[in-house]
């Protein structure tokens, strides 16, 4: 298969690559095409000068500025115009992966990534492909990634391009050539580690995050020398078994918070994406993740804090000690990551120019911090919220609600693991003074489970799997006191105020898990949908200026740049991610292969959005449907595949729709299972984990669920 990259006239080249594509994912290996053009090694100047002098033609860092502010300058672009926008090129990835990058821009070079860790670099003005980087993962680790084999993008500086490797490495790449420079590894290959999230680079360390906590892994970040990879530091985030000793102080202090032998899980509390840096003060902000398991009673028998998890950390750049630290959720019982995007700004507060750290976790508060010293400065929900009844300003603790320990009984809380905001990026604009949030309102049964066992290879939440396990855990249970029946899941893109503490405007989506947002300096903002289209919006009153249909779900935030003396616009568009793998599928495509759009104004491509394959016709197979093996299989099936087949045996459209599969699928389907058939596609293989009697129940309950679907069309 070609990746092609389809460009204005007189520019047409096809770009030849040669994919790997197999049943659940395709992925780019190998190609090379003549250099258009060179970028210029990007400087420590250059990285701090984009937060303020920056003429906003280069996207150097991962939010465009070390503030994570996600705003451009760029104005040729704006509210009177962009209806005017045009296709400029797309490019066919091939893969039909989740596609989460944001790609950066270099004097006319475009660097992104996909999933399987792959890098590209192309001409951002014409599309055409400079080279490629295959750090050849292991397709069999992809059970690892909780969230789909994504990549969230790289790093710039110097000479070199940096970026983390889903098994777990730290690569730095010659950034004219894509040749290797350095690798290290950066997590113990024995634990379910990965790296999903984009480095950063400051004070000359590249500094890297990693994910894993509900399969089992200890959470931490670690700094590195931009040269040589020499690790410089190490921040843990969650303490090791206090028996071995303690790495520092920090680590001792947060010892005191935990109960029980929580390190025989790991603890968690892995920062897998937000990192921000204030070179002024020279200190580094992490965001970090939830506790391992969810249940707080599990993991700490309900005892402590639980120090660092679900927290906004400053470390010193030096030396990767904390300055401060912030908690958004002590004791976190609910999956309520603080790894959500930082974003540094001065806001003039009770007419007081305070420098400030801005957080939209998953918890539903939206939180401003003076970002020298952790004071709280204010904490409002910005979505439903029934966790807590609000945030004390004395103390800055939660104030939970009676129903938000769950040991007791089943418990509807909102937000649901999903979050009021997940890791989709924020932005802020400094000239509207707004932050702009994709946002989304849930909620979840919560139940402990009943005598839980750290298994390795699967997710460990501690709760029960569903409403139905919930209410087996206790069945008098009247969901929790003041919390109602669960709470649809929609989205919406808000406008905050960070200063004034609401909503200035709102749209709302039948969609949730939509894109990250674009602030520009031309009044707009931008965002992608999980439905699939591309809008525009007045970036002071929400207006509706500009909407496009890409054809799948857009979760990647879009940027903006200049090539010459035009503007571009760029998106990914790939649906994916853990939402998408659990089921849902907001543009109802299947198997759509990602794509990069680019657009100017006008741009006069022709435009064709992605589609997906159709489903093939169903035919019935005979299957063994006693309830007691379809409750076993189904059972075994929400442990073991769920999270990436789909609950209840319902894909997301990005792997296999098992109910789809050929009846030669499920002839062999133990070999597929047990023996790994396709392990080098993705699809690990469980024969330690799962006997052929499982496998089997497994099998039975899939065709069952195949024949209930064959029924209801």
């Amino acid at each position: 298969m070609d990746m092609v990259a389809k460009s204005a006239p007189g520019t047409f080249e096809r770009l030849r690559l040669v994919l790997f594509m197999a049943a659940s994912a395709a992925c780019v290996v190998a190609a090379f095409t003549p250099r258009l053009a060179i970028a210029e090694p990007v400087t420590a100047a250059d990285l701090i000068s984009a937060s303020a002098s920056d003429s906003g033609a280069n996207w150097l860092t991962h939010g465009r500025d070390y503030a994570e502010t996600r705003f451009s300058p760029l104005d040729q672009i704006n509210a009177d115009n962009v209806s005017d926008l045009g296709l400029a090129w797309t490019l066919d990835t091939g893969s039909t992966r989740g596609l989460e990058a944001t790609p950066l821009v270099a004097d006319g070079v475009l660097y992104f990534t996909l999933p399987w860790s792959i890098v590209i670099a192309f001409d951002a003005n014409s599309g055409e492909q400079l080279w490629q980087h295959d750090p050849q993962v292991d397709r069999s680790i992809g059970w690892k990634a909780c969230c789909d084999v994504v990549n969230r993008g790289v790093a710039l500086y110097d000479d070199k391009l940096y970026f983390g490797a889903l098994d777990g490495r730290l690569i730095a790449l010659d950034a004219d050539t894509g040749e290797p420079v350095w690798t290290v590894q950066t997590t113990d290959v024995g634990r379910p580690y990965t790296i999903t999230g984009a480095p950063r680079v400051a004070d000359g360390l590249v500094i890297i995050g990693n994910g894993g906590a509900e399969l089992g892994s200890r959470g931490y970040v670690t700094a590195y020398d931009a040269e040589t990879g020499a690790e410089r530091w190490r921040f843990w985030v969650v303490p090791g078994n206090p028996a071995d000793g303690f790495e520092n102080e920090d680590v001792e202090r947060a010892a005191a918070t935990w109960s029980g032998n929580w390190w025989d899980v790991g603890g968690g509390g892995n920062a897998w994406d937000a990192i921000a840096y204030d070179p002024e003060a020279r200190l580094i902000y992490v965001g970090t993740g939830n506790g391992s398991p969810w249940s707080h009673e599990l993991r700490s028998d309900g005892v402590g804090d639980n120090l660092y998890l679900s927290s906004i950390v400053a470390l010193h750049v030096e030396t990767g000690r904390v300055a401060w630290h912030y908690q958004t959720t002590p004791g976190d019982n609910w999956d309520y990551t603080a790894t959500q995007q930082l974003t540094l700004a001065t806001l003039a507060i009770d007419g007081v120019e305070r420098q400030v750290i801005m957080q939209a976790p998953k918890n539903g508060f939206f939180y401003v911090l003076d970002r020298i010293t952790g004071e709280l400065l204010s904490a409002e929900p910005y979505a439903r919220v029934t966790w807590a009844s609000g945030i004390d300003p004395d103390t800055g603790r939660p104030i939970e609600t009676p129903q938000a320990r769950y040991s007791e009984a089943v418990s509807v809380i909102s937000p649901s693991p999903v979050g009021a905001h997940g890791w989709q990026p924020m932005s802020f604009s400094p000239e509207t003074g707004l932050v702009y949030i994709p946002t989304q309102s849930n909620s979840y049964n919560y139940a402990i489970k009943a005598e839980f066992e750290y298994t390795p290879g699967v997710w460990n939440r501690g709760t029960a799997t569903g409403l139905l396990d919930a209410l087996r855990r206790f069945p008098e249970s009247d969901y929790g006191e003041g919390t109602g029946p669960p709470h649809p899941t929609i989205g919406q893109l808000l406008a905050w105020d960070p200063v004034a503490r609401r909503v200035r405007w709102q749209v709302d989506y039948p969609t949730h898990s939509n894109g990250g947002t674009l602030a520009t300096a031309g009044n707009l903002v931008f965002q992608g949908t999980a439905a699939g289209h591309l809008l525009a919006y007045r970036a002071d009153t929400g207006e509706t200026l500009w909407d496009v249909d890409l054809g799948q779900g857009i979760l990647a935030p879009p940027i903006t740049y200049l090539v010459g003396d035009r503007q571009f616009l760029s998106v990914l568009v790939g649906w994916g991610g853990a939402t998408a793998l659990y089921g849902y599928n907001g543009s109802g495509e299947y198997k759509a292969p990602g794509r990069l759009w680019t657009f100017v104004l006008g741009g006069g491509q022709d435009f064709d959005p992605v589609r997906g394959i159709e489903r093939p016709t169903l035919t019935a197979i005979d299957y063994d449907d006693r309830r007691s093996v379809q409750a076993r299989g189904g059972n075994l099936y929400a442990e073991r595949c769920a999270m990436c087949h789909g609950g209840n045996a319902v894909g997301g459209g990005v792997l296999a729709d098992l109910r789809y599969s050929g009846e030669a699928v499920f002839t062999i389907f133990e070999m597929i299972v047990n023996a790994g058939l396709y392990s080098e596609v993705g699809m690990p293989r469980f024969g330690d984990v799962l006997t052929v009697a499982d496998t089997s129940a497994i099998r039975n309950y899939l065709l069952a669920q195949r024949a209930a679907l064959i029924a209801a069309q």
